[in-house]
């Protein structure tokens, strides 16, 4: 377990020490079950009851909480941001491939940056271009023509089919699936007649995607992800979609073809977004909301119906069944005024 001084981790998140700086650190833990070795932080009010009986060897801290703690500090001016940072410093997650293994299958005329790993299975197709410092994790495919940047993070079993192209620093976790065949058929009387996907996908810098996701490749022109686009376990993302930079999309949300989704949008859990239509800049969705039509301007939107408890759903739902009666009864004695 290698350790670190509070100095130096002050040094890597832009802080200052309050305390003692040699203080060793390992890891990070939350406030109630972190020890001497340990760091962590507080950024949420709730949770400040915690504060007092620590036994953390040092807290991240805003200005104000560190005034009144006596023990070792960091302070700096986002705490949440600083926990991400020092917990980035002191990761301790294995490397899941350090060399090229024995196993691999690794086409001819595919081309390695320096110091790239590849785990046990993994298959690197035909002219593949792999960029300096990338992890191939075990049985990971690497499709014909695809293009990787430097420093991308490839977990186990991700798949990345023909042309696919990621940015520098790209992380793809397990079960990803990037390129597939976008969702293209024509009805000739009845029998669906399948329409080539010739498009591809292209990703930006420092973008992540969650487990277990699919993002279509274009029918002709390419699916485009951002840079710095956060993508969470289970999103469908269907083809010649295009999501803006900074963005953030949450577990079990779909995306239907041809939708532009702009810079810093933030949409929630088990949203559904239909197709050709497009989302302003700086719109954020609340979960399982459904987004029909295009969203132009920025701010808060929401559709999905909260938890209620049962006998109240049941009664409101005979109420909604009765809308238009109630409405056409409104209407009448109006007009009788």
């Amino acid at each position: 377990m290698s350790m670190m001084t509070l100095a130096q981790i002050a040094n890597h998140i832009g802080g200052t020490v309050k305390g003692d700086e040699t203080t060793q650190i390992a890891e990070m833990a939350n406030l109630l079950t972190a020890q001497a070795h340990q760091m962590s932080f507080l950024s949420n009010s709730k949770y400040a009851k915690d504060l007092a009986n620590t036994k953390a060897g040092g807290v991240i801290l805003g200005a104000k909480d560190a005034e009144a703690y006596q023990g070792n500090a960091i302070i700096v001016e986002n705490p949440y941001v600083g926990f991400a940072k020092a917990a980035q410093l002191l990761d301790n997650t294995p490397v899941q491939a350090s060399d090229i293994s024995s196993s691999a299958t690794i086409h001819s005329s595919a081309t390695l940056g320096a110091n790239v790993s590849v785990g046990h299975g993994a298959v690197i197709a035909q002219n593949a271009q792999i960029g300096n410092d990338c992890v191939i994790g075990p049985n990971c495919f690497v499709g014909e023509g695809a293009i990787l940047g430097d420093g991308v993070n490839l977990r186990a079993n991700v798949c990345i089919y023909h042309r696919v192209e990621l940015g520098n620093r790209v992380s793809i976790h397990s079960g990803t699936v990037i390129g597939s065949d976008g969702f293209g058929y024509a009805n000739d009387k009845g029998q669906w007649v399948k329409i080539p996907q010739t498009g591809t996908v292209t990703v930006g810098d420092d973008t992540e995607f969650g487990a277990n996701c699919t993002i279509d490749r274009g029918a002709l022109d390419n699916t485009i992800i951002g840079k710095n686009v956060i993508i969470d376990n289970l999103v469908h993302i269907a083809h010649n979609v295009e999501v803006g930079d900074h963005s953030c999309i949450c577990g079990a949300t779909g995306i239907a073809g041809s939708t532009t989704i702009g810079k810093y949008v933030v949409i929630a859990g088990s949203c559904a977004i239909n197709g050709h239509i497009d989302i302003a800049d700086k719109v954020q969705i609340t979960g399982n909301s459904m987004v029909t039509k295009s969203i132009k301007e920025a701010g808060v939107y929401s559709s999905g119906m909260p938890a209620l408890p049962s006998k109240e759903w049941q009664k409101n739902t005979v109420y909604s069944r009765q809308l238009s009666k109630m409405i056409e009864r409104i209407k009448r004695l109006e007009q009788a005024k």
